[in-house]
């Protein structure tokens, strides 16, 4: 699998010819959306009307295949969602013997039939801007040690040239409540099961 970042918490996520772009609002933000017209488009909450036509749109719970890659759509509360509600939809998605989970804006707690939907985690990408937006470092903390993926993404920290409804965390004060190991930065990530070690890494990928 090949992962790309955007900004914001817009990822792609690449496995042979299909493209999965993950959440990419890049234009709401004063950015350049980056769907094309052969991508799977993924989001974790209900999307508008698109400006581009992808392949497929998925922003809801559900099982669905593409190709040779599983994505399976798991309802959870959001951020700012009060207690009972379950308004975003975490993604499982896996392909290459690789399982990979994109949290979106989730308050930082998981339940039991999400933890078994969930299963094992090989990559976990999550958002750590925290500031009542989203969760912070410490909250994405919580999940890590609930899910103990091999490696960890985050995502939707302070970037420049994107302009957030709410001001985010830069990522330095994220890194600081993870104290993770670190890998080099990068700006596309390949990644292939021998890859992963048993101890979870940190990756962050440089905005494209």
């Amino acid at each position: 699998m090949d992962f790309q970042f955007y900004g914001a918490n817009c990822i792609s996520i690449s496995h042979k010819s299909t493209r999965i772009v993950v959440d990419d609002n890049l234009s709401e933000l004063g950015k350049t959306g980056v769907i094309k017209a052969g991508d799977v488009a993924l989001y974790t909450t209900v999307v508008k009307k698109l400006k581009t036509e992808p392949k497929l749109v998925i922003d809801c719970v559900g099982e669905y295949e593409v190709s040779d890659i599983s994505i399976i759509g798991i309802s959870a509360r959001a951020h700012t969602d009060e207690k009972g509600l379950q308004s975003v939809t975490m993604y499982k998605i896996s392909a290459a013997d690789l399982s990979v989970l994109v949290t979106g804006h989730i308050f930082p707690e998981l339940n039991d039939e999400q933890r078994e939907a969930i299963g094992i985690t090989d990559v976990l990408i999550i958002p750590v801007g925290g500031h009542g937006y989203t969760m912070d470092g410490r909250g994405a903390l919580n999940i890590i040690k609930e899910l103990e993926p091999k490696m960890v993404i985050p995502t939707h920290y302070e970037q420049k040239g994107i302009n957030y409804p709410v001001p985010q965390a830069p990522l330095e004060e994220a890194l600081a409540d993870l104290g993770m190991e670190l890998r080099p930065a990068v700006a596309k990530l390949r990644l292939k099961p021998t890859d992963l070690s048993d101890i979870t890494q940190l990756s962050i990928l440089e905005v494209s």
